[in-house]
């Protein structure tokens, strides 16, 4: 599937012929910057468009292995932006482990792209209806099942979602397209099919779950939903509407592990004080589910300015869900006072994290020039309103 045109699927089928496969085997640790003079090569052998399909889908395959992992993603298809919008290997997994301790022996995947999230369920042995409008994509999620041996389990159709009778499944997921062809939507109502059509389908199911941006305002959250905001390895993936599970819960949930802070009732927006010994930094997912104040509270911690997520302490504790460190310098914010202490210090490896700060990481680093064997990481925010700099390290513990 190349990315210099569109892929019909006439040429998708054409991968999963005897040759096709071989072909893509054969591709497995290609160099893509040796693209040309291998495509060359197999064109004295190939026809050519099979051979852009299968260069194409090689290096979607190579991308595709940070995501899936590499025996699953070599062995798995993608499309251009199927591959890009996919739910994470260990998200997708985590979330079918949820559904299958609810009870859940059957479900409804709508919107299911190339297929990540029935993968996940089946492996678990919930029957899936795997549904997309699109055909390509259909094509692919069908090959992904095959290739995997999920076959039996998951059942792909090509579909518009709102005409699918759901009724006869233990739950229902879907994962609205939030990307058109100007990039993200950020208005839930221009997600496809619409955030409400979401909603409605899931509040006549037993279960459900809804797969959206995690930058949702939680004044859209449904009364009777449970929001959960999910990190993986510290990055925020995405945030997820459940129905049928807890009622008006907010939750944040990290992975590995997984790790969840959970409540009903959130606690008021903590105190700001002076900045004490160590600063946390709350894991993203605590952040946007607006969970900052239940974690200070843990810490017998308090804000550093009203208005930015940063919790400090006078003690050390540990928590997983923010990452902690040492200050030893908190100073008004100056590029020159900076540098001259850098440079005392003889700091080379600078780690420059910022919230309420207009500097880019980049263009500080550029100006202080760090040089010399020792690390630091300095924080670009404000403390009690002013613009400040905070330098510290990393505590090692969680």
């Amino acid at each position: 599937m190349a990315d210099n045109g569109p892929v019909t699927p006439e040429d998708f089928a054409a991968l999963l012929t005897p040759e096709g496969h071989a072909l893509l085997d054969s591709l497995r640790d290609y160099d893509p910057a040796q693209e040309i003079a291998v495509a060359t090569r197999l064109r004295r052998e190939h026809p050519a468009a099979l051979v852009s399909a299968a260069l194409g889908q090689a290096r979607l395959r190579q991308r595709a292995v940070a995501k899936f992992g590499a025996e699953d993603a070599h062995r798995m298809y993608f499309t251009p932006g199927g591959g890009e919008m996919a739910t994470r290997a260990s998200v997708a997994a985590y979330r079918a482990e949820r559904l299958a301790a609810l009870g859940v022996r059957s479900l409804a995947d709508l919107c299911c792209g190339i297929g990540g999230d029935a993968l996940a369920l089946a492996r678990l042995d919930i029957r899936v209806l795997a549904v997309d409008h699109d055909p390509l994509t259909a094509a692919v999620a069908r090959a992904n099942a095959e290739a995997l041996g999920l076959a039996d389990m998951i059942e792909v159709r090509e579909a518009d979602v709102t005409e699918v009778d759901t009724a006869g499944y233990d739950a229902v997921f879907i994962d609205p397209a939030r990307r058109g062809g100007r990039g993200r939507i950020f208005d839930p109502e221009s997600y496809s099919p619409p955030l409400s059509w979401a909603i409605a389908t899931a509040r006549s199911a037993k279960v459900a779950a809804i797969k959206i941006a995690p930058g949702i305002p939680h004044e859209a959250v449904p009364p009777e939903a449970q929001a959960e905001w999910i990190s993986d390895q510290g990055d925020v993936k995405e945030a997820v509407l459940w129905f049928g599970t807890a009622p008006g819960e907010i939750r944040a949930t990290l992975l590995p592990g997984p790790r969840a802070l959970a409540t009903a009732d959130p606690l008021p927006d903590p105190e700001a004080g002076p900045v004490g010994r160590y600063l946390y930094e709350p894991d993203g997912a605590v952040i946007r589910a607006h969970l900052v104040a239940e974690v200070a509270e843990q810490l017998g911690g308090r804000l550093i300015d009203p208005t930015i997520a940063y919790i400090t302490a006078d003690e050390l504790h540990e928590t997983p869900y923010a990452t902690s460190y040492e200050i030893t310098d908190v100073l008004p914010f100056g590029l020159k006072k900076l540098k001259a202490l850098l440079r005392e210090r003889g700091v080379g490896i600078l780690t420059v994290k910022k919230r309420g700060s207009a500097i880019e990481p980049e263009e500080l680093r550029k100006k202080v020039k760090p040089q010399g064997p020792n690390s630091a990481t300095v924080f670009l925010t404000r403390v009690a309103g002013a613009p400040s700099m905070l330098i510290g390290s990393p505590t090692g513990r969680p």
